[in-house]
This record gives structure tokens, C-alpha cells and sequence, in this order.
């Protein structure tokens, strides 16, 4: 942990020095690190920020800022490093501990004033680059002012989600995770409900993650699920100490050595059967493997119809079968234990709710969905006869809710009730928002963001009114996927029913949108964040500057569904790649950045393009981006009419590259189409010699290899493929 804390503390370009018992510990920890997946590092140089060494050089933590310590969850193990460790402070470092629960007063016990000061719990959720959330916890001897500091630091340079923790066993997320997790093990315990059916309704028809409740318990390891269980009996009061006893057949598996992922057995472990693999789950009867069953909760399919989060919730929590009564038995005994300790382990139900969305990637932390089922509802169905005292006492005089409006940011649109930013025009893919100090946004909310007709009408009508009301443009939104692509189930209709005629114009619908932003009076600025891929990354090609999140993944990827990019995309890496063959291999493998960073290794990203740490803070990095522009005296670019293509010998070369990989089996006959067809644009197309082509001439070479691949059998195999299952088919 304490190495994936220094990856990501370098992600941020910040220098480290990773200290273990000897630095050849230090050194294999890093290794290890190196080799997760997935992968701590947004790029693999930045483990050069990172040094390596033993704890008989602790005098090396003499000039930093910030120490932390992330060694075995051992009390005595702790105050002994810190004993060695003080000495070396410089007066202004500031100490944390990465524990997941130990009492940080308790750790800095017979400490200096000094040291107590500057010193609070930092506790990173694993892994720390992917998980949001850090709880930071302060002792009442903590300066306030270096939690405010360290936790503006920690927001805004590496990106993550702050909540406020007091200093009670396992803090936050923890104290209600283990809870939750030790009720949904009674429930199978008990006979009553499968693995599979706990895992249905604790997975994403809830609201929560695909991997529910006992795959996130396999990851997470059933030693590490027993250890902070046992502790927090020891911690807590007994009445509530109870609560954390887990049912025998967690022994069980423990004495089989079957912790989960670590081990390849857990609850749910991966068998081969021939050339067939499958998943198995653990009879907790005989504590051997057989084939998953379907959970067969019919209300569950039916609630997947209602869209809204808050209102399939409480219509599965209040119904009257065996899923509302498994809910009622878990989720709904976890919400009112989060009401019951609220006040105990946290000073906001708003920290308490992020701390579950980020630790934990709850759509809805606990009070949401209080609000969202109704309190009175709930107390009912769950025949409460002792009311927590958090529910009356912290719902608002006169309301019935915790809160008597939705929280700040809960609302993934720009213009939400919390928001400041104004509507100006709207339509079923895309909205302007005017979002201040003269900057417009074109905002995608599609599903997945996939682009079609009327996400382009607004690009057109977004630059419009930029150039006539505005003085720059910002194309981003708030949702976790900036955007997957272009509507290829529109595509696939038009093309197996040969209107070529359409398939022509959606394309050059795209390119016309792609080559107005690029030509745009006004500086356009696109901020992307999570999936960017095919016609999502084509629209940060074209813009002025691009303003990413972290962790942006950003790709060409259309040679996945048998196509080529065609809205500029192919164009944009010709004239941005140092050498043609360097643009025929990023778009012919279809490659996929790991992060911001990444992107600007594949040329997806450029030098003057920036990376926000902190998603939250992506938009407001992108409009003072484009404001800035604007008001540098901002002059667009004209296209240009003189692109060098390499002409027949360049196709000829190229061409040779997809042929020796089709004759090596590493590629499929209609990779080696698709392969032709690209190396066909990036030369000119029938240009007999080097020479050079317009701007506008390469988008028709890019239309007529896309118009041509979409009559091919196999590339509608592959877009209906990926369209039915998500992922690609290699035919």
C-alpha cells in the first residue's frame, strides 16, 4: 500500500522517497507495485520520482513536507517507527498515518506538542490512484490549519475526494462497510438467500458496484475482512461490538485458506472445464465449488426499467418479496446503523454519504437513500420500534427528509439546482450552457455520451453562438464517461439496409461539426474525463486546447468495429504524428491511453494540452483555460491546404507491414482490409508520388474508406457484436 500511495504521489510529479524496513524491501515493494494491475502508474516514468531506501536513512526525511506512514497495523510497531522518526522532523513536516482504523491519539501517544500538532490520519482507499476517497482524521491536538492545508493538497494536486473522519475504530467507510458486509454474511449463513441473490441485489440495480457484495469481499480478502472485524470488537462498546461478529463460515473458509482473490478461492472462484472457463461459487455447507446459479429475484429485472436511482430503490426496498426482504435485512439495517453512529464517526451526513460513493462507489451514500426511500417509509417497513435518533434528530424541522433540497453536485448535469450556470438551448443528446464570464458549454447527456444527430446539431449551434454572444467555448460535462463514440446502431441500420446516401451524410455531418470547432472564431477548449474513445476523441483533436481529467482514456478505436476514424480523427494524426508510421500504428492497433499522461505519449494529448487532478475541478480548469485564450487575443487557425503525403511508396510500405503481420497470424483477413484501407488515406489514396492534399480532400479519403468498409459482411458483424456485448470480435 504504502508503494501505491508513492505511485500516485508521483503520478502528481511530485518527488517520494519509499522507505522500508531495508531499501531491498523498499525495492521489491516498488517492484510489486510496478506489476499490479491494474497498473498504480499513469506512465512508467514516473517511477523515476521515486526513491527507494531503508529506515537507516530516515535522515532523508530531514527536508520533507509530508510524511507518511503505512506500516503493519501493529500499535507497537507504529509508536516504534515513530519513536526513530521524530528526531529527523524538519519543524514544518507534517506526519499522517495511512491506518484503516487504529486510534491515530492512541498511535501519537507520548509524542511532543510539536509532533501532535502536525499530525493526523491520511487513509487512502486501495487501490489509491482508482478509489477517490481519503478520510482525513485529525486528534483534538491537530492544528486546524494543517488540516485545512493538507486537505486542500490532497484535493486539489492529487485529485482526491476529502471527508472529514473523528477518530473512532475504523473511522468512515469502514466502520459501515464491515457492517454491511457482516449482515449480507448472515443472510447466507442463515440459509435463507444465495450468494448470487446477496450479490444481485448489492450490484448495480441498487446503485453500487458490479462487483455487489462478495466479489468486493474476494478483492478485498476475507483475512483482511476478519481482521478489521475482530478489531472493531474490541473497540466498540458491546452492544454495538456485536454487531461486527461474523457468522461461523468465514472460519471456515480461513482454515481452507480460501481469502479470495489472493488465493484464486473465495467465494467465487475461476475453474477450466476443456476450453471453457467459468465461474464457480462456494457451497458454505460443504465449502466446495459448483456452478453459479441465477439469482431468480423477478422484481429486480422489473426495477431495471425505472431509471431514476432513488425511485427503483425504494420501490425494491418497500416491496413485499424475497428481494425487499433481503434489502430490508441488509442495505436497510446498514442505513439505519449509519443514522445510528452518524454522529459518532463523522461531523456531516454529507461526509458520510461521499465517503460511501468514493470509498465505496455507492451511487447514493447512505442519507441519499434515506431521502430517496423516505424515512417514515423505512421506518416502517423495517417495523422499527426504536427509532435512531439521528433520523429525527438531524432531519430539518417541519421536513421529512435529511435534507430539504438534493445535495450540491448529486444532480450530474450542469444546470442542476445547486448550479449557477444558465440553459441557453437544449435537445435530446446535448444542451448549451452559458457557464459564466462569457464562456459557453456544449454539454453531451446521451447515453454513454455516444454522438449522433443531435449531438452534432448542437456542436454546430454551440459554435454559432459562441462566435456571436461568447467569447470562448468549453465542450465537457459532468458524467463519468466523457464519451464512448459515435451511434454506431445508427450506422448499422442505414448500412445493412445499403443507404449509402445516408451513411455519407452522418459522416459528413461529423466532419463538418469536428472542422467548425477546429476553425471556430472563438477558442474552443474540450475536457474530457473517462472513456473518450473513437468520435470522443476525434472532438479533442479538432479543439484549440484539450483540458483532461487524470484519468481520461482516450482512443481511436474504430478499427475494433471493422471501420477507421472518419470524422477528422485520421486526418488529426497524420499531421500531428512525427512520422506516418507512427499515426498507421496508433490507429490500427486502436490504442487506448491508461491515463491524461498516457494520452500525450500516443499524441492524443499535446504539450500546451493541460491534465486536472481533481474531476471535480475539470470544468472550472477548462473554462479558465478558454477565457485566458480569449483573452490573449485569440486567432483561429485557417485550415491547411498543404498536408505532405507519402503517395504510392509510402502505401506500398505500409501495405507490406499489414501483409508480413497477416502472414505471421497475427492478424485476421479483414484486419488486413481494414489495415489496406488506412494505409490507403495516410498516403494520399491514389497520390503516385509524395505530394500534398488539403485538409478537406484527407476527410474525403477518410469518408470513402469508411463508406467502402461499411460494405463489408464482417465489419457489420463486428459493430453488431459490439453493440450486443461490449466487446470486440475478431472475425
Amino acid at each position: 500500500m504504502g508503494a501505491q500511495i508513492a505511485a500516485h504521489l508521483a503520478n502528481a510529479g511530485l518527488p517520494v522517497v519509499l522507505l522500508d524496513v531495508t531499501a531491498e524491501a523498499a525495492k521489491a515493494g516498488l517492484d510489486r507495485a510496478r506489476a499490479l494491475k491494474p497498473n498504480p502508474f499513469f506512465v512508467p516514468d514516473a517511477v523515476t520520482l521515486i526513491r527507494t531506501a531503508g529506515f537507516d536513512d530516515l535522515a532523508l526525511v530531514s527536508d520533507t513536507d509530508w510524511v507518511i506512514e503505512a506500516v503493519v497495523e501493529q500499535l507497537d510497531a507504529k509508536r516504534a517507527l515513530l519513536d526513530r522518526l521524530e528526531p529527523h522532523l524538519s519543524p514544518t513536516a507534517v506526519v499522517t498515518s495511512n491506518t484503516s482504523g487504529m486510534s491515530l491519539a492512541a498511535i501519537a501517544e507520548g509524542r511532543t506538542d510539536r509532533f501532535r500538532r502536525r499530525w493526523l490520519g491520511t487513509h487512502f482507499f486501495n487501490p489509491p490512484r482508482y478509489l477517490r476517497l481519503v478520510e482525513l482524521i485529525p486528534t483534538s491536538d491537530t492544528d486546524p490549519a494543517v488540516v485545512a492545508a493538507l486537505g486542500d493538497f490532497i484535493a486539489r494536486r492529487l485529485g482526491k475526494g476529502i471527508v472529514l473522519a473523528k477518530d473512532t475504530p475504523a473511522f468512515i467507510a469502514n466502520r459501515l462497510g464491515i457492517f454491511g458486509a457482516a449482515r449480507a454474511l448472515d443472510a447466507v449463513a442463515s440459509g435463507g438467500y444465495t450468494i448470487e441473490e446477496v450479490d444481485a441485489v448489492s450490484g448495480p440495480v441498487t446503485g453500487r458496484p458490479k462487483s455487489a457484495t462478495f466479489r468486493t469481499l474476494d478483492l478485498a480478502g476475507l483475512d483482511v475482512l476478519s481482521f478489521v472485524a475482530r478489531d472493531l470488537q474490541k473497540r466498540l462498546p458491546s452492544y454495538d461490538a456485536a454487531h461486527f461478529q461474523l457468522p461461523p463460515i468465514v472460519d471456515g473458509m480461513l482454515e481452507r485458506h480460501y481469502l479470495g482473490a489472493k488465493t484464486g478461492k473465495g467465494f467465487y472462484t475461476r475453474v477450466t472445464v476443456g476450453d471453457e472457463s467459468r465461474i464457480q461459487t462456494i457451497d458454505l455447507e460443504t465449502f466446495e465449488f459448483r456452478d453459479a446459479k441465477p439469482a431468480r429475484l423477478p422484481s429486480l429485472e422489473a426495477a431495471m426499467a425505472i431509471a431514476d436511482i432513488g425511485e427503483r430503490l425504494r420501490t425494491l426496498v418497500l416491496g413485499s418479496d424475497r428481494a425487499g426482504a433481503l434489502l430490508r435485512a441488509t442495505l436497510g439495517q446498514t442505513l439505519v446503523y449509519a443514522a445510528n453512529v452518524a454522529q459518532d464517526i463523522a461531523s456531516s451526513i454529507d461526509d458520510i454519504d461521499a465517503a460511501m460513493r468514493w470509498g465505496f462507489g455507492w451511487e447514493l451514500g447512505p442519507f441519499e437513500m434515506w431521502d430517496a426511500i423516505g424515512p417514515d417509509a423505512l421506518v416502517s417497513a423495517m417495523e422499527i420500534t426504536v427509532v435512531p435518533r439521528a433520523v429525527w434528530q438531524m432531519i430539518p424541522a417541519g421536513q421529512h427528509r435529511f435534507r430539504d433540497a438534493p445535495r450540491p453536485g448529486a444532480d450530474r448535469r450542469i444546470v442542476s439546482p445547486a448550479s449557477t450556470s444558465r440553459l441557453v438551448r437544449s435537445n435530446a443528446g446535448a444542451s448549451l450552457v452559458d457557464l459564466g464570464d462569457g464562456v459557453l458549454c456544449v454539454e453531451f447527456h446521451s447515453k454513454m455520451n455516444t454522438i449522433g444527430g443531435d449531438t452534432i446539431e448542437m456542436l454546430h449551434a454551440g459554435v454559432r453562438e459562441a462566435e456571436r454572444d461568447f467569447a470562448a467555448l468549453v465542450i465537457g460535462n459532468l458524467a463519468d464517461q466523457f464519451s464512448a463514440g459515435a451511434n454506431l446502431m445508427l450506422v448499422l441500420l442505414e448500412a445493412q439496409e445499403g443507404n449509402w446516401d445516408e451513411v455519407d451524410a452522418m459522416v459528413r455531418a461529423f466532419q463538418s461539426a469536428t472542422m467548425a470547432l477546429k476553425l471556430a472564431g472563438v477558442p474552443v477548449v474540450v475536457a474530457p474525463a473517462g472513456l473518450t474513445l473513437g468520435g470522443g476523441c476525434e472532438i479533442c483533436l479538432h479543439g484549440d486546447r484539450v483540458q483532461a481529467a487524470a484519468e481520461s482514456y482516450i482512443g481511436l478505436v474504430e478499427v475494433g468495429v471493422g471501420l477507421i476514424p472518419a470524422g477528422g480523427g485520421t486526418k488529426e494524426m497524420l499531421l500531428r504524428s512525427p512520422h506516418v508510421q507512427t499515426a498507421f500504428e496508433t490507429i490500427g492497433f486502436g490504442k487506448t491511453s491508461t491515463s491524461a499522461a498516457d494520452a500525450r505519449r500516443l499524441g492524443y494529448l499535446r504539450d500546451v494540452d493541460g491534465v486536472t487532478m481533481n474531476r471535480d475541478a475539470l470544468l472550472a480548469d477548462a473554462k479558465a483555460v478558454a477565457r485566458a485564450r480569449a483573452d490573449q487575443g485569440y486567432r483561429p487557425p485557417v485550415a491547411r491546404t498543404a498536408v505532405p503525403v507519402g503517395g504510392a511508396d509510402t502505401f506500398a510500405t505500409l501495405s507490406l507491414g499489414v501483409h508480413l503481420a497477416w502472414r505471421a497470424g497475427r492478424i485476421t483477413d479483414h484486419d488486413a482490409t481494414i489495415g489496406r484501407k488506412l494505409a490507403w488515406v495516410l498516403s494520399g489514396g491514389n497520390a503516385p508520388h509524395a505530394t500534398t492534399l488539403s485538409e478537406s480532400q484527407l476527410l474525403d479519403l477518410e469518408r470513402e474508406a469508411f463508406l467502402s468498409l461499411c460494405g463489408e459482411r464482417k465489419t457489420l458483424e463486428r459493430i453488431g457484436y459490439t453493440l450486443k456485448t461490449g466487446k470486440t470480435l475478431r472475425n
